[in-house]
């Protein structure tokens, strides 16, 4: 008699956060990059490992797959599914197909709430996230934000000073456009042709900046690393987004302070200042000295929100913060300075852990409603 051969199911959950309570069932989608799933049942929050970026069929077929065998976990029909606020991602439109209730959360509100979760507390807190990418509630694209948390709640207290996008996505992969764009916000745009005389497009990118075509702003940090490389000249065409940033981060180690290398105002923080000194330094020294001077100018930001809300804990979230010098200045600086700082534990900061804070915005809205 042949043996029949037993399908075999490999376990999706590749961590599990234990609850300070029961909480409604619920499931969080994930973003696009580094998309996860979660699923609340119980006390217990489970999460898939990061499905990659779902641009290829294979990274699409392995989210399914992850998020078949997150349903089977479940013991009953969910209460609620959880997406990003971006009504094109793979994971959105999945999610408003599947005939339950939904809930869009913002990128970054779900960033600080995976991680003030992660630590089993209840806001409010001060929040900074910083990313590559997350859209807005005015439709603009964030990365850089400092906000308000408290559990389904936030605020956005402030912001990066925006950079211009030129040609939009494709900047993520070629940091010398966003030099280009931080050249033209500094006036200096007439050296954006030789400066990048390598690039085919540096002339047509000028007039683009000039006349405002396909230039859409963003806040986001990951782009302002970008600018950081391109104007050193460090991986100004990447094969991937964070190589150049990465590469960034490798060649720092001896970070220095740029007195006066940023402002604030109104909540915005501009590093303007700092830009403008990159130019003709080393790949080293300009390292160096954006690493230590981003950290202060961040610190001190987040000091100035303190003394406006009288809030003394900042959660940190967001693809910047797997940067260990950053993470490790700005932390001793607010730590210094008397606050409690918040970091991922066993999550990603990034968006391998952003299902959680999703699914968790989701089961505390469920959780107050009348």
């Amino acid at each position: 008699m042949k043996a029949v051969a037993r399908q075999f199911t490999p376990d999706p959950v590749a961590v599990t956060v234990v609850l300070p309570r029961r909480m409604p069932r619920v499931l969080g989608m994930g973003a696009h990059l580094k998309a996860s799933i979660c699923l609340i049942e119980g006390d217990a929050a489970m999460i898939t490992a990061p499905a990659g970026d779902m641009e290829t069929l294979e990274a699409v077929k392995t989210y399914e797959g992850l998020l078949a065998g997150m349903q089977a976990r479940a013991t009953g029909p969910v209460a609620c599914i959880a997406h990003d606020l971006h009504p094109d991602f793979h994971s959105t439109r999945l999610a408003t197909t599947m005939g339950q209730a939904c809930l869009a959360v913002q990128h970054h509100h779900a960033h600080i709430a995976a991680t003030v979760a992660e630590h089993g507390l209840d806001g409010p807190v001060l929040g900074l996230a910083l990313d590559g990418f997350g859209l807005g509630d005015d439709g603009t694209a964030w990365g850089g934000e400092l906000l308000w948390v408290d559990g389904t709640q936030y605020r956005r207290l402030g912001h990066l000073k925006p950079l211009a996008q030129p040609g939009g996505d494709i900047a993520a992969r070629q940091p010398w456009r966003m030099a280009a764009a931080a050249l033209h916000g500094l006036g200096r745009g007439d050296q954006i042709a030789t400066r990048f005389a390598d690039q085919p497009l540096a002339g047509m990118l000028a007039q683009m900046l000039d006349k405002r075509l396909n230039c859409p702003q963003t806040s986001s940090a990951g782009r302002l690393f970008d600018a950081a490389c391109g104007l050193l000249n460090v991986c100004p065409v990447a094969e991937f987004e964070g190589q150049a940033p990465m590469a960034l981060e490798a060649l720092t180690d001896a970070p220095e302070v740029m007195q006066g290398g940023w402002h604030l105002n109104g909540g915005v923080l501009d590093f303007a200042p700092l830009l403008a000194q990159l130019p003709g330094m080393s790949p080293r020294d300009g390292a160096n000295l954006y690493h230590g001077t981003l950290a202060a100018g961040l610190a001190d930001w987040v000091l100035h929100a303190r003394a406006e809300t009288g809030l003394d804990a900042v959660a940190l979230g967001g693809g910047c913060f797997l940067n260990r010098v950053l993470t490790g200045r700005l932390e001793t600086a607010l730590q210094a300075a008397g606050m409690i700082v918040l970091k991922p534990i066993r999550l990603s900061p990034g968006d391998a852990g952003l299902s959680f804070g999703q699914a968790m915005i989701a089961a505390l809205t469920l959780e107050r409603q009348p």
